[in-house]
């Protein structure tokens, strides 16, 4: 499937630093890619059922501004990104409005693109459709129930077996709770709230996560291996990250909301199937909220990056609005981050449009010492508000705007200023 087009990104000056991250796992911050050239890195991707609004939009700038920091420290990068254009909420939400499924999902899939295009937000180089991986996906079940790792589960509404798989199973690459540092009480509720079915009859332990959910009369399905049916939600990320990246890879990504239990099980899945961890590193971003309740298409609050735009707002804006936020804080929409960002961009432009014409060569060495600045903040956790901050000083310090300068916060920050 194809991803978007990607943004220019500008030659900068050589000496950028190799980024460090949080990790969710460890608590520590540190270097996912050390000792390699490539870094490899897998964010999960939209189920398409409805627009990009702004926890998805922070979600993707914040891996967009990791990739950028690799890149701009030498690295080369290999990213792939899914689409589960198959799940419940999906189908629930085609059925409420009348149309089908594969309709819906290819007009949100479009939506989505055209989103991270105004963004200027790098596209994965493997974009995925989990429709497309479903005989693969059945292929690695079957190998995990010939392991031993999953057991079938007789269901009374579906002509086979579903297929779970054992979060209790020896593994020396992964065991429950090592990625999400959770306890047992804390799991079970995160399971019950975010598509797990923890009461399910059969299940050898409440928390085992389905790998394939048998067909139904009136769902989607396809045969496989191991019968007619489709892919539970953990395994797709699973087998799309092995194949495509290997294992381990350096970063596995995505919002806060789904470190348990979907990372945390997708890293068991790896385990089983590959024999090692999925990733050198989990790095997780904060929840944006909107009228005091977390952004949800659930709970149907939105602030759309479509409905932005189609009111006028600069894409550049936005952009600067969620980059005003560190990455993996929680924090609240106003209108008063659209505002400051718009008084923030004009000071930026307005400042290259009267600088003196000087040449990189001619760089001050306030210059120079504004582009370590910004740098050294991005390589620190991705501190993008950092970065922002040594752009303001340099501007109210009366620093040059030098073509280097200007590379490097486009390169960094994906901000082209006029």
């Amino acid at each position: 499937m194809r991803a978007w087009s990607a943004p220019e990104l500008p030659t900068a000056p050589e000496g950028g630093r190799r980024p460090r991250v949080r990790d969710t796992a460890t608590g520590r911050t540190v270097d996912p890619a050390e000792g390699e050239e490539t870094a490899t890195l897998y964010v999960c991707g939209i189920t398409p059922y409805d627009a990009t609004h702004l926890g998805h939009a922070t979600t993707y700038l914040a891996f967009d501004s990791l990739q950028r920091a690799w890149r701009d420290a030498g690295l080369d990068v290999e990213y792939a990104q899914n689409v589960t254009d198959v799940d419940d909420p999906l189908l629930e939400r085609a059925a409420r409005d009348g149309v089908p499924w594969r309709d819906l999902a290819d007009e949100q899939i479009d939506l989505f693109r055209s989103d991270m295009e105004a963004l200027r937000i790098l596209p994965p180089d493997h974009y995925v459709a989990v429709t497309d991986e479903v005989q693969r996906i059945g292929e690695a079940v079957a190998y995990l129930l010939e392991s031993g790792a999953a057991y079938r589960v007789p269901t009374s509404d579906a002509r086979d077996d579903d297929i779970y798989f054992d979060v209790r199973q020896p593994n020396s690459a992964w065991s429950l709770g090592r990625e999400s540092r959770l306890d047992a009480e804390t799991m079970l509720r995160l399971s019950a709230e975010r598509g797990g079915d923890p009461d399910r009859p059969g299940k050898r332990d409440p928390l085992d996560p389905l790998l394939w959910r048998a067909a139904r009369t009136g769902e989607p399905s396809w045969e496989s291996t191991v019968g007619e049916g489709r892919p539970g939600w953990h395994i797709e990320c699973s087998v799309i990250a092995g194949d495509r990246l290997g294992a381990p890879i350096s970063v596995q990504g995505g919002g806060s909301d789904l470190i348990f239990p979907h990372h945390e099980m997708s890293a068991g899945h790896t385990a089983a199937l590959a024999h090692a961890p999925l990733a050198r590193a989990y790095v997780h971003t904060g929840m944006v909220a909107y009228q005091g309740e977390k952004i949800s298409k659930s709970l149907g609050n939105l602030v759309t990056v479509r409905g932005l735009l189609n009111d006028g707002v600069d894409a550049r804006v936005i952009r600067l609005a969620l980059l005003a936020h560190k990455y993996s804080d929680d924090w609240e929409w106003f209108d008063a981050e659209r505002i400051s960002a718009e008084r923030r961009l004009a000071r930026w432009d307005e400042w290259a449009r009267s600088a003196p014409q000087v040449s990189s060569a001619e760089a001050t060495s306030e210059g120079t010492e504004a582009i370590a600045r910004i740098r050294g903040r991005i390589a620190d956790d991705l501190d993008t508000p950092g970065a922002i901050a040594a752009v303001d000083a340099a501007i109210a310090a009366g620093v040059a705007a030098t073509p280097s300068l200007v590379a490097v916060i486009d390169a960094l920050l994906g901000i082209r200023i006029d």
